[in-house]
């Protein structure tokens, strides 16, 4: 039986780098968890020192030209969390608010990924601190060459292969090829993962992520004897993952209650309730490319419209968060009491006090690093199509993302009822274990 217990709090005293202000860190929460692991596996000094920081870290600045002439320059930054699994494997995020501890959790995340499903990959992640919805296409393009012009000697095919993520698309992986093979002068399909289909891209890539978390649902459901077609869910976030996951979901003959939304303009939130069931496809056709859905037009069509926190009370049997990092934190887990599944599409979005406050209530969380992992699933399988001159249609990659994450959910729910431990530590313990061991044989520690 699925069961979610409280993840004991790390009481290491940890440096912040760049946290925002008022915001629990990613790294803590990151660190915290792999803390739990490596007391449980009783892991070495040396183990745990190499495995709780990056192996290597590039920051850099990247001077573009603006449109209107002037020159501005941005921050970028790639975190190789470790590799000895395989290649540094991970995505490259546009935002803002993106912090160096942020981009630092995101590739350790990335890593016991990859490690629990069992990719010959490792972990890292990148970043560009900007907003490209205030950036024009001819500006993000330069954007994506200056990183790849910054990192061309540190990235590669057999050495670190990016991909898209939050607020990056398949034309921004297009630019970065382009720009890579320039440099390198030669042709190198397998540098990059997330590319459009017909240049060297993958069917079934972007609606991978979203496709998987709806997979490990579906595998939840089972055990918990319950049929989808009676199941209620409420989804944070509208862009690639959050629309996929919402497409399938109803596919599988579910409802979905409500759907928050940051909107663009106002620089806030808003929850679009449909009491008769949200309509993924009527509105993604009033939503832009970044996720921001048209209040006017939502209201136009039937849409109750909330403020932003409101997904998190609605009746509903399942939260799917698939937004940002720490939205679900000790002060808004009082969620609605018919909740009984928390699917993280998103990355560490539970902080470790708000997991505990589930497992008092008994909801099961279904930790990130399984419930998303469908899309560096894909990726891997871009990356061999890529690296072999192959070609596989979208039913058969889509076949074998769900097979994998169907194999990874059954070894994690395994483990946690042999244990008796939550599916994230189960996640982790599998996870670590697997990272640690690749470690020792390769005589690191």
């Amino acid at each position: 039986m699925l069961e979610e217990s409280v993840v004991k709090n790390s009481t290491a005293i940890l440096e912040h780098h760049g946290t925002a202000p008022g915001l629990h860190s990613a790294l803590e929460e990151a660190r915290g968890q792999f803390d739990v692991a490596a007391d449980q596996l009783q892991l070495d000094a040396a183990t745990r020192t190499l495995l709780r920081s990056p192996m290597r870290e590039h920051h850099f600045a990247i001077p573009i030209r603006r449109d209107d002439g002037s020159s501005e320059i941005f921050r970028g930054l790639r975190v190789q969390h470790n590799n000895a699994l395989g290649p540094f494997k991970g995505g490259i995020r546009f935002h803002p608010d993106s912090t160096t501890d942020e981009v630092r959790a995101l590739a350790m995340w990335m890593t016991w990924k990859c490690a629990l499903i069992e990719l010959p990959l490792g972990g890292a992640k990148g970043s560009i601190v900007c907003d490209p919805r205030s950036l024009s296409l001819g500006e993000q393009e330069r954007l994506c060459r200056g990183w790849v012009r910054q990192m061309a000697r540190a990235v590669g095919p057999e050495s670190d292969m990016p991909a898209p993520d939050v607020m990056t698309s398949a034309q921004h992986m297009l630019w970065m090829l382009d720009e890579f093979e320039t440099i390198h002068g030669a042709k190198a399909p397998a540098f990059i993962t997330g590319k459009p289909v017909g240049m060297g891209g993958s069917h079934g890539r972007t609606e991978a992520t979203g496709y998987g978390v709806i997979a490990v649902l579906r595998e939840a459901l089972k055990q918990l004897d319950v049929d989808p077609r009676s199941t209620t869910v409420s989804i944070q976030g509208f862009g690639n993952v959050a629309q996929h996951a919402a497409r399938r979901f109803v596919e599988m003959g579910g409802k979905i209650l409500a759907i928050a939304s940051w909107h663009t303009e106002d620089r806030r939130a808003y929850t679009y309730r449909h009491l008769s069931g949200v309509d993924p496809d009527e509105l993604a056709g009033i939503t832009d490319r970044f996720g921001s859905i048209d209040v006017d037009r939502a209201a136009d069509l039937g849409y109750e419209v909330l403020p932003g926190s409101a997904w998190l009370q609605q009746p509903v049997d399942v939260l799917i968060p698939a937004a940002l990092e720490n939205q679900l934190t000790a002060d808004n887990a009082d969620v609605h009491p018919q909740v009984k599944l928390v699917v993280e599409a998103a990355n560490g979005p539970t902080t470790s006090d708000a997991a505990a406050v589930f497992a008092e209530r008994g909801i099961v969380v279904i930790p990130d690093v399984l419930a998303n992992a469908g899309g560096v699933t894909c990726s891997y399988f871009e990356q061999v199509q890529g690296n072999t001159n192959s070609y596989w249609g979208r039913d058969e990659v889509l076949r074998k993302v769900d097979a994998w994450l169907t194999s990874a959910f059954a070894a994690v729910t395994d483990m946690a009822e042999r244990k008796q431990i939550s599916l994230r530590e189960a996640s982790y313990l599998i996870a670590v274990d697997r990272v640690a061991h690749a470690c020792r044989q390769r005589g690191w520690v």
